[in-house]
């Protein structure tokens, strides 16, 4: 039912969240699907230590998460609040950092501006 495949469709994710039983190891996107966050979120909650991926993956490496833990987090308000928190950081600097390059380069606004 679930696989490795990248999950892009409503029916994926309902087939996910309909589940009687998790599998033990969770990836990515489901993971994102359980805690109702988008899978580009993930990477910055493992970075901020807000979620743990089984073993010791290297940087590069797929990410795989204990599907008990990552319940445990869906089911506490808590958590979520402060993964929601820690997700409005991580973008935020990010935006910022992207503004203050934008404005280091002058001329790049003077051709946009054409």
């Amino acid at each position: 039912m679930l696989s490795s495949k990248k999950i892009t469709s409503g029916h994926e994710i309902l087939a996910i969240l309909n589940c009687h039983r998790l599998p033990g190891r969770l990836t990515t996107a489901e993971t994102a699907v359980l805690l109702g966050f988008q899978e580009h979120d993930i990477a910055p909650l493992v970075a901020a230590k807000m979620l743990t991926p089984l073993g010791k993956p290297a940087p590069n490496a797929p990410k795989y998460f204990a599907a008990i833990e990552v319940q445990a987090c869906a089911e506490n308000r808590d958590w979520l609040s402060q993964a929601t928190k820690a997700l409005t950081q991580h973008w935020h600097r990010k935006n910022s950092r992207k503004r203050t390059s934008q404005s280091d380069h002058p001329t790049l606004e003077l051709e946009d501006e054409s």
